[in-house]
């Protein structure tokens, strides 16, 4: 029940946090450190109070084990948040994101040294292909950050420069990501798992970090005050509407984050990655659908890849073949016992 509990949790926590995060993105495309800064210092204030017990309670794990996955995790969140500001429309963000299980399998073979299965070759040449189409389509459909201007002429080659920058944050932070996930699993085994605890640490740590970033998100969280007032008329209340979304995408990342952290202790690697891959494939559907994202055939048979790659990769496929025969085993068991 615990399993199933935190998996709805985090496709309505990360599903409806997307939503919010572009809406936004598009109010504000330079509003990443704002976000990732409020997401940061909730979690630490309800982890304060409600894990670390004010203070009181003596932390499980080692802090400088912590502190090295705090950098990861930092610079992880910084690079896809900045990956706006560089021409990254949401859609590729998010499928790019879904190769996450490219990076494991690097990761793997060149840490762990792991050999994997003609299957499993398969399925990240499936998805890397996927990734690959969904990217050049996506680079022809370019457009410049920022509110156009007539003084400005629009400048291809500079247009595509930042795209590519756009596209190596989002690449440092897939592999960071993926190492990030293999020293996860060295410290849960090294002192047990305690994932409110992780949640803490790597959201509180990092908090002096973001005074580097103070006038940017100074900045942002005023054109966020500015913003238009979003009325909410059964109450009689107006708010401006980008702090209305700053909260609820606040909360609705509270409730993902959350629920992967205790995933990685009730279930194996592969199993939180094929959730997480769902919920990414769902929230791009929704983000297509929604916002009225372009979105080609190209993009489909991109998309089709990666999550038929994904279902192969985690041998969902055999599973089932193998459960139908399992039963239809019993069934012919139980025939024999009552002849």
């Amino acid at each position: 029940m615990k399993v199933f509990t935190a998996i709805i949790s985090v496709f309505i926590g990360c599903c409806s946090n997307v939503v919010f995060l572009e809406l936004l993105v598009k109010e504000d495309p330079g509003s990443g450190n704002l976000i990732t800064f409020s997401q940061f210092l909730f979690i630490a204030i309800e982890g304060f109070i409600f894990t670390m017990k004010f203070g009181t309670k003596k932390p499980k794990g080692g802090i400088w084990d912590y502190a090295l996955l705090v950098v990861m995790f930092f610079v992880v969140n910084v690079c896809n948040n900045y990956a706006f500001d560089f021409n990254i429309p949401m859609p590729l963000h998010m499928i790019f994101r879904a190769g996450s299980l490219i990076a494991n399998m690097i990761m793997g073979i060149i840490i762990l040294k792991k050999v994997y299965s003609f299957s499993k070759y398969l399925s990240v040449g499936m998805i890397t292909v996927g990734i690959v189409i969904c990217t050049i389509i996506s680079s022809q459909e370019v457009k410049r950050t920022g509110p156009p201007r007539d003084d400005l002429p629009v400048n291809e080659a500079e247009d595509f420069f930042w795209w590519v920058v756009g596209i190596s944050l989002l690449t440092v932070a897939l592999f960071l990501s993926a190492r990030m996930g293999i020293y996860q699993e060295v410290l849960y085994k090294r002192h047990g798992k305690h994932p409110y605890e992780a949640l803490f640490f790597t959201h509180t740590l990092p908090l002096p970090a973001f005074a580097l970033l103070y006038s940017n998100i100074a900045e942002h969280f005023m054109m966020a005050l500015n913003s238009p007032p979003l009325v909410f008329p059964l109450i009689n209340f107006a708010a401006p509407q980008s702090i209305v979304y700053l909260i609820a995408d606040v909360l609705s990342q509270f409730m993902c984050i959350s629920s992967v952290y205790v995933l990685t202790t009730e279930c194996t690697s592969l199993t939180v990655t094929l959730v997480i891959t769902l919920r990414k494939f769902v929230s791009l559907l929704f983000s297509l659908v929604y916002f009225k994202n372009p979105f080609t055939i190209y993009h489909w048979i991109g998309t089709i890849l990666v999550f038929s790659g994904t279902l192969i990769f985690t041998e969902v496929p055999q599973k089932i073949k193998s459960s139908l025969v399992q039963k239809e085993d019993e069934k012919s068991e139980k025939s024999k016992k009552v002849k």
